[in-house]
This record gives C-alpha cells, structure tokens and sequence, in this order.
C-alpha cells in the first residue's frame, strides 16, 4: 500500500508538514508513477532477502548525510542492525496494529483470527528488535464481527496515514523526546 508515503507528500506539498523530502528510495518500483508528481527524486533499490546486504549498502550510499530523517512506509522488510547503526538519522517506521499486539507481518489477519474490537496503527523509531523502538504515536478505531480482513485493512489505512503523519510532524518539530525505550511528546 502506498498509502502512507502518498499522504506524506501531499501534506509535505501543502506545507502541513515542516521539512524537505529530498528522496524516496522504495523497494517497489510501482511507486514511482504516484511519487512523480510531487517533484521529488524516485530512487528504486530491489530489496530482498537474498540481496540484503547490496540494497542495504547501497540505500546507506544514498542517504549518509543527505538526511535527518527515514520514514519507512511500505517498506516491509526487517533491517539489520548494521543498517540501523550506520544510516546516521533517525528511522520512523509505521505498524499497521496497536503495538505490542501483533508484532511483523500480517496484523489485520490475525487480528480478525483474535476477534479483536479495536484495530491500530503504530508509529515508532527503529531499533534492532522487530516492531519494538520506542512509540511516538498510536491509534484505534473499533471494528466488530462483522469486519472481515479487507474491510480492517481498509479502516486501518485511514489511522495509519493519521498516525505517521502526526509522528513524522512532532518529530520534524523536535517535539519528541527518547528517553529509553519510551518517547515523551511535547
């Protein structure tokens, strides 16, 4: 889903969000047709699990000292702790579940498997451990047992976008504070 990016750039574009995008390096080519209308350099990094360490390599070539900030928005792989170390910024990344609850890959799914009330988004900085840096920003909106998976995807982009969007602002306006593995926003 390019939900997320998108929406950062159009809220970057009408100024509500105070920064400057200087790139956006995907792992999915599609994305360079939607991101070519906000003006901003579209760079494509094939990034598997077999070609980790090349993709890694070069996405740090791109962004060391270039940025003060990664957003990760549909990128959906794990990084390794030798990326987080040398990127040289602060990495937000946006979950799409009620952090700590269902933590990598399929959250909707199993949250309809769980039978759950309330479907999140989660944004947080990025540490070596998988979905667990420190939580700048969270949401929910109530769903019940008539949802099925499509319609709590569908409800969770609309947080997701509202979430990252709020946290990528408070941390652009040095609103939020690390303090362990906890953040406290100002």
């Amino acid at each position: 889903e390019d939900h997320c990016l998108l929406d950062l750039l159009w809220r970057n574009r009408r100024g509500d969000l105070d920064m400057s995008v200087v790139m956006v390096i995907a792992n999915h080519p599609d994305l360079a047709d939607p991101v070519r209308p906000f003006g901003v350099p579209f760079i494509h990094v094939p990034a598997r699990k077999d070609i980790r360490d090349e993709a890694e390599e070069r996405q740090l070539m791109l962004l060391r000292g270039n940025v003060d900030l990664v957003v990760l928005a549909r990128y959906m792989q794990i990084l390794t702790p030798s990326f987080v170390a040398n990127v040289g910024c602060p990495l937000i990344n946006i979950h799409h579940s009620f952090l700590p609850a269902f933590i990598g890959a399929s959250p909707y799914r199993r949250a309809k498997e769980r039978g759950v009330k309330l479907v999140g988004a989660t944004a947080h900085y990025v540490t070596d451990d998988l979905d667990d840096g420190p939580i700048i920003e969270q949401d929910v909106v109530r769903v019940d047992h008539r949802h099925d998976v499509d319609d709590l995807v569908r409800l969770g982009a609309d947080v997701e976008r509202a979430v990252l969007s709020r946290a990528v602002l408070w941390h652009c306006e040095d609103r939020v504070i690390r303090h362990g593995n906890q953040t406290i926003c100002l």
